[in-house]
């Protein structure tokens, strides 16, 4: 069974578009950045989710249950955009393409720090929740950052549907536009850890750089290149933070 959809349209043009985005191609292409309004990890409501051939059999109840798809690191051209979905259990993930036309909201995860209203308190005192707010309340270092949940806590907050388990892990996103140290990387993973170990679950955090995410853990490490996840493929730099200026 395919994994994720094929693209459909021109995978030249969309390479150029996203090159030309991070600042890698001049000319024509230049003029016809990715759009910024929606960013990795942000969550898409749809009016309506394209099918293409190859689609698992789940998807199409999985949309109609919960119409929301989380945006992909992958390029796409200009009205497109990669989207991933989810259904029941780890085993039901597939990447797909929605159109901008089709977008009726987008969600970020620092908009659901506070969005645990529509949730009943059973569901609140899983783990993965327990310790979110416990971060959200409790760390101070983490007030200085623009954060949130992602992965099935995130899924679960914007959309109300249950995908949290008592041991699902907690996935975090931290924008940091700004360069972080590798010490206050330190401290932090060693703080989040802390407050992992407290809730007997496992803490995975990304941190959104200029040139894509890099897994905290990796830059706190203090490792001479780390792995960052970029729209034109996974790469080695030594520096996320340093990525040449768009050329005019």
């Amino acid at each position: 069974m395919r994994t994720c959809a094929a693209p459909p349209f021109d995978t030249a043009f969309a390479a150029q578009v996203g090159a030309a985005a991070s600042g890698g191609v001049d000319g024509a292409t230049a003029r016809h950045p990715s759009d910024t309004r929606w960013r990795p990890h942000d969550l898409l409501r749809l009016r309506r989710l394209p099918s293409y051939d190859g689609e698992p059999d789940w998807v199409r109840a999985a949309f109609a249950h919960a119409p929301f798809a989380v945006v992909r690191r992958a390029s796409a051209a200009p009205g497109f955009i990669a989207v991933g979905m989810r259904g029941n259990g780890r085993a039901q993930r597939y990447g797909t393409w929605a159109q901008a036309d089709d977008i009726e909201a987008v969600i970020a995860p620092e908009d659901l720090l506070g969005a645990s209203s529509q949730l009943d308190m059973e569901r609140l005192a899983l783990p993965a929740f327990a310790m979110l707010y416990s971060v959200r309340d409790e760390a101070q270092s983490f007030r200085a950052f623009s954060w949130g949940p992602t992965g099935s806590a995130g899924f679960e907050l914007a959309t109300g549907t249950p995908t949290v388990t008592a041991t699902s892990d907690l996935d975090l996103l931290i924008r940091t536009a700004q360069k972080l140290s590798r010490e206050r990387a330190a401290q932090l993973l060693s703080e989040l850890e802390s407050f992992a170990r407290h809730a007997g679950i496992r803490v995975d955090v990304q941190l959104e750089t200029p040139s894509g995410g890099i897994a905290l853990a990796e830059w706190a490490a203090g490792k001479a290149r780390v792995m960052v996840r970029h729209a034109q493929g996974p790469r080695l730099v030594s520096d996320p933070w340093a990525v040449p200026p768009p050329q005019a």
